[in-house]
């Protein structure tokens, strides 16, 4: 299982143009396709918050002229967009190397309480600032947005516990018929189940690491790799005494969260994830940055930060 950070989307400096992310993802699917060519089975998760943040955006300036999207809809889009994409790159990387392999996209729900604390007071900040006037509009539609000072106003959503993964089973069966499956991007689309049994989408956000975990958990994966922009999870990062995490295990790097040596908007969740993965399956979950998947997989243990069972 491969979970790519929002950086495989993106050029360097952050721009998400359409032509920035065809180059990013033919970078990010070039790396998967040499693991492929190791004779590894991968299942690709990937970020999309710059992407939902655009259309965030269209949402904003059409609010007058027409309702907008939801932002389960906004996960369904860029699930099915960045999933073309990356096949696409996919499929000419491993046509490059000879490869003859099969890639689907999937676009994928997670299931999420209603319950949840978060839908009673919102706190996941997303989208761009506005004026209070402009934020009004979108207030009028149904929006919860918080006034920040001088920055200005922005939107703040529920981001809840992904408690299943309701197309894993699709997935699977993709994996058996031999297809490289791109699934789950974002988190999954969050939904929920209504007392008749039926599912409803919500509009909430899915922390993507955390669903990529879920999912490693359910399709059997052996190892999961949160792909990032650097090598290795760092102790005391940004200090004169940071220092990289090498191989440790489950215990000792829950450990080291709780001392809060990982920030909750970037290693943090990426952190949590790899432990959730290790302790559902016993199997080794590993942090590094795209350039070092191939050895993260083919090496387990001596490439990133590498957390094992007790």
């Amino acid at each position: 299982m491969l979970a790519l950070g929002g950086n495989a989307m993106t050029s360097a400096d952050g721009r998400a143009r359409p032509e920035d992310q065809i180059a990013a993802a033919e970078v990010a699917m070039d790396a998967v396709a040499e693991l492929i060519s190791h004779d590894v089975e991968v299942v690709i998760t990937h970020g999309n918050g710059p992407q939902v943040g655009n259309l965030l955006v269209k949402n904003e300036l059409a609010a007058g002229v027409v309702p907008p999207v939801p932002l389960d809809w906004c996960g369904a889009q860029t699930q099915a967009t960045l999933g073309f994409v990356l096949m696409d790159a996919l499929d000419a990387a491993l046509v490059a190397r000879g490869i003859q392999k099969r890639s689907a996209a999937l676009v994928t729900r997670a299931l999420v309480d209603p319950g949840d604390p978060g839908f009673v007071k919102p706190t996941k900040p997303i989208g761009r600032f506005l004026p209070a006037e402009e934020a009004r509009v979108l207030v009028d539609h149904g929006e919860v947005w918080e006034d920040r000072g001088e920055k200005g106003w922005r939107r703040v959503v529920a981001s809840p516990e992904p408690l299943d993964i309701l197309d894993a089973s699709a997935v699977l069966e993709l994996i058996r018929a031999g297809f490289v499956v791109v699934a789950n991007g974002g988190g999954g689309i969050p939904v929920v189940r209504r007392d008749d049994g039926s599912l409803s989408g919500v509009e909430a956000v899915i922390d993507k690491d955390l669903g990529a975990a879920l999912l490693g958990v359910l399709v059997g994966a052996d190892v999961l790799v949160v792909a990032t922009d650097v090598p290795q999870a760092v102790l005391r990062f940004g200090t004169p005494e940071a220092e990289p995490i090498g191989r440790v295990t489950l215990s000792q790097m829950q450990a080291y969260a709780e001392e809060g040596h990982f920030a909750s908007g970037s290693m943090g969740p990426k952190v949590d994830a790899v432990c959730r993965f290790v302790q559902g399956t016993d199997l080794p979950g590993v942090i590094t940055s795209l350039d070092r998947i191939v050895d993260a997989v083919t090496d387990v243990g001596y490439t990133g930060t590498v957390v094992v069972p007790d």
